[in-house]
């Protein structure tokens, strides 16, 4: 019985993981994006990568991909991490979570 229940622990620690990336993913979009909006056009891609990957841990962090774009008066952030393998910082799966934001961009007078 022991076994079992180790493996039921493992498998809902690993479930844990997926949903604090899911979790970590829209966060660090909706920093990126709100930072884009703020940011001039031609430093926007910088100020959203830096705000997307400012308050991630440090094993997420390393395996970030944060990408801003701007069209019609919308900035739009996307960011993909990778979800580890029970430990954060070694081993990660081979998919991506994404996360998404948006956000209206500020008009400077």
């Amino acid at each position: 019985m022991t076994p079992l229940i180790l493996l039921t622990l493992v498998l809902l620690w690993q479930f844990v993981l997926v949903g604090y990336t899911f979790t970590l993913a829209g966060n660090a979009a909706d920093e990126a994006a709100r930072a884009g909006t703020a940011a001039d056009p031609g430093a926007r891609q910088g100020a959203c990568e830096e705000a997307g990957e400012k308050d991630l841990p440090g094993a997420w962090r390393g395996i970030a991909t944060v990408t801003c774009a701007t069209g019609g008066g919308y900035v739009t952030a996307s960011v993909a991490l990778r979800v580890p393998v029970l430990f954060p910082g070694s081993v990660a799966f081979p998919f991506t979570v994404h996360g998404h934001a948006g956000a209206v961009e500020e008009v400077k007078d």
